[in-house]
């Protein structure tokens, strides 16, 4: 959950980025919290609830009609309409086999593994990532290096330019 936190986080800073999602991705994601994390539907139902107030903006709609079009991977087919209805420029994901470069080129979209996104935001604004991190950090009552030794799981090479970024300032 620390990436998650770290991407709403960053999120919620102006300029940083606009996170974009359909009902059918929250149902995706609420089922694999809970089955591949031990969330309660009660949980998963307060998160989105919760990212729904602080994030209004996010939900695309009227995507549905794009989706025959799409020639990425069938079960991600959705994720991509999404973002070309949104005029988004990235698909975050892990799953970047699903999202092949021919089919995203038409769109001018990429997919951009977390590592790799969140590396971007901090070329664009170092300052504000780091600041975006300490407060992450003494939110959750821990400390900084805390926080990236549970981020070096899952996002690395993010984590190896923070320290290296640190380790030049």
């Amino acid at each position: 959950m620390p990436l998650a936190d770290t991407l709403l986080r960053l999120a919620a800073r102006p300029r940083l980025y606009l996170p974009r999602w359909t009902d059918q991705i929250m149902v995706e994601v609420s089922r694999n919290l809970q089955e591949n994390f031990g969330v309660t539907e009660q949980q998963t139902a307060y998160r989105e609830s919760e990212i729904r107030k602080h994030f209004a903006e996010a939900w695309v709609e009227g995507y549905e009609g794009l989706i025959p079009a799409m020639t990425n991977h069938p079960k991600d087919r959705h994720v991509l309409a999404a973002a070309v209805r949104a005029n988004a420029e990235v698909i975050l994901t892990y799953n970047l086999k699903d999202f092949p470069r021919a089919s995203l080129a038409p769109y001018e979209i990429t997919a951009q593994g977390p590592s790799e996104f969140l590396k971007n935001l901090f070329q664009l604004d170092p300052a504000e990532v780091m600041q975006t991190l300490e407060q992450q950090a003494a939110a959750i009552g821990k400390t900084f290096e805390y926080l990236l030794s549970r981020l070096r799981i899952n996002v690395p090479g993010f984590v190896e330019t923070l320290v290296s970024w640190r380790g030049a300032t």
